[in-house]
C-alpha cells in the first residue's frame, strides 16, 4: 500500500530556536559542569572556539564536535538537557563522521549510563529550582490528550512509512537474536511481539478483544486472523484512516472495529465487555496523574477469566520520581504529555484502584535499542523522501537526535521495555 500526504512546512514547530540565549553566570556554570563531567567520561568532545583552537575533552572514545561552544553552553544553562538537544538541532554541535554510523547514539549512551552523577548530588538538590516544569497545556486530560497525540501521530502516515518496516508497527521488535538483529526480517521480528502479547491475552477463534492504542492496525489485523473480533480505539485521525485502509485491505473489515475514542470513555460504557485486552506502549502518553485512570479502566472493560497484555516503556523508580514533572526534551518537541511509569508505580497503581495483579513481566530493551538502530538507520537513509513530504532539515535533525537519546537510553539500561500480563484478583472490582 502506497501512502500519500500533502507537503507541510514544519518550522513552526520551533519559533525562535534560531536565537540562541544569551551567555551569563548561568552559561558559566553549565560550561563548569559540562567540563568536569566530560573529563571522567569515555567520549571525545572536541571544542573548536572562535580564534582558531581546538580543544579536546574526555577520556577517548565516540566523538563530537562543537562547532559553537558559546551557544551550546548558553543553552545548558538556560534549559540543561532540552538546550542540550537544541544546540543539536541547530548545529551547534554535531556527531563526528556520517551520522548513519550510528556514533551520535554510542556518544549518547555513554552519557546516559551515567546520568545519575552528571551533574555532583549536592547540585542536584537543587533540580526543582532549575528545571522546566511541564507545561498544564500538555496534561493528558480529556482536553489536551488528542492534541497531544495529533502533534506526533498525525505529522503524516508517509512520514512514518519512510522508516518504519511493512508492518508499520512502532514499538520495539522481539528479535530471534540480538546478535543478528540488525539483519532480522523486521516484519518478523514485529510479529513475533505482537504474537507473544496476544498468546499472553489468550486471543484465539472466537475472543472478544479491546486494543487501546490502534497504531496502524497490524495488531488488529493479526488478531482477526487468529478469528477473534476486534475493537481498537486510537485518538490520531490519521491513524484511523490508514489503519481502516489496511485492515480492510486484509480482509478483516467485517471483524475489526477501529474508533476514535479516549481510553476513559470506555468507563461510561457496560463492563466486562471483553476477554482480552491489548495496549502496546500507549502508557507512555498517558499522564501519571492518569494512570490509575487507565488501569481502571482495563479493569472495567475485561471480562471475568479474561488477560490483560500491555507493551510498556518503563524506567526505574527513583528517576521516576526525580523527573516526573519535568519538561524534556521529548515532551517539548516529540510527545507533549508523555511520561514514563517505573514497574513498581505500575504494581502500586493496580493494587489500590484494581483488582487487576502483574502474572507475567518479560523485559527486552535490548531489543528496543536494536530497533530504534534499525530505524534511525532507515529514516537517514529516507531523508530525501522526508524533504519532499515538506519537512526540513532541522526536522531531520530532530528526530535522528530523538531516535538516538531513545536508542543511547535503552542501550545504557537507563530504561527499559516490558510485555506485562495481568489478571483480576479475587477481589470485586472497586
Amino acid at each position: 500500500m502506497t501512502l500519500t500526504a500533502e507537503p507541510q512546512p514544519r518550522a513552526n514547530l520551533w519559533p525562535g530556536l534560531d536565537q540562541a540565549p544569551t551567555a551569563g553566570i548561568a552559561a558559566r556554570i553549565a560550561e563548569r559542569l559540562f567540563r568536569s563531567a566530560i573529563a571522567r567520561l569515555d567520549v571525545t568532545v572536541r571544542l573548536e572556539h572562535p580564534d582558531g583552537r581546538t580543544e579536546t575533552l574526555g577520556r577517548g572514545g565516540p566523538g563530537i564536535v562543537v562547532e559553537r561552544p558559546a551557544e551550546l553552553f548558553a543553552r545548558l544553562g538556560k534549559d540543561q538537557l532540552i538546550g542540550f538537544g537544541e544546540a543539536y538541532l541547530t548545529g551547534a554541535w554535531s556527531e563526528e563522521g556520517d551520522p548513519s554510523d550510528g556514533g551520535l547514539g554510542a556518544f549518547l549512551t555513554v552519557l546516559a549510563a551515567e546520568i545519575s552523577t552528571l551533574v555532583p548530588r549536592p547540585l542536584q538538590r537543587l533540580r526543582a529550582m532549575v528545571v522546566t516544569k511541564m507545561p498544564r497545556t500538555h496534561r493528558g486530560s480529556r482536553a489536551h490528550a488528542q492534541d497531544n497525540i495529533a502533534h506526533h501521530y498525525d505529522l503524516s502516515n508517509g512520514l512514518f512509512e519512510a522508516f518504519l518496516d511493512p508492518t508499520l508497527s512502532y514499538s520495539s521488535a522481539l528479535f530471534e537474536d540480538l546478535a543478528t538483529a540488525q539483519t532480522e526480517d523486521f516484519a518478523a521480528a514485529q510479529h513475533r511481539k505482537i504474537d507473544r502479547l496476544l498468546d499472553q491475552a489468550g486471543v484465539t477463534s472466537g475472543t472478544r478483544v479491546l486494543e487501546i492504542g490502534t497504531g496502524w492496525g497490524e495488531l488488529a489485523v493479526r488478531a482477526a486472523a487468529r478469528g477473534a473480533t476486534v475493537r481498537t480505539i486510537t485518538l490520531s485521525v490519521e491513524q484511523q484512516q490508514l489503519a481502516r485502509e489496511r485492515i480492510a485491505a486484509a480482509g478483516y473489515a467485517d471483524r475489526v472495529q477501529v474508533d476514535l475514542c479516549d481510553y476513559r470513555a470506555l468507563l461510561d460504557e457496560p463492563a466486562q465487555a471483553y476477554d482480552a485486552v491489548v495496549s502496546v506502549e500507549m502508557i507512555e502518553a498517558v499522564g501519571a496523574a492518569y494512570w490509575p485512570t487507565y488501569f481502571r479502566t482495563l479493569d472495567h472493560v475485561l471480562a471475568p477469566g479474561g488477560r490483560v497484555a500491555i507493551q510498556a516503556i518503563t524506567m526505574p523508580h527513583d528517576r521516576m520520581l526525580a523527573t516526573r514533572s519535568t519538561h524534556t526534551f521529548i515532551t517539548r518537541y516529540i510527545f507533549p504529555g508523555g511520561a514514563l511509569p517505573s514497574v513498581r508505580a505500575i504494581e502500586e497503581t493496580i493494587a489500590q484502584h484494581t483488582s487487576l495483579q502483574v502474572v507475567d513481566d518479560l523485559a527486552i530493551g535490548a531489543h528496543y535499542a536494536a530497533t530504534l538502530r534499525r530505524w534511525d538507520q532507515a529514516f537517514l537513509a529516507a531523508r530525501d523522501r522526508v524533504a519532499a513530504l515538506g519537512f526540513d532539515e532541522t526536522f531531520v535533525r530532530m528526530w535522528h537526535f530523538y531516535l538516538d537519546y531513545c536508542r543511547a537510553g535503552f542501550a545504557a539500561d537507563y530504561i527499559n521495555v516490558r510485555q506485562l500480563t495481568f489478571e483480576r484478583t479475587d477481589r470485586e472490582t472497586r
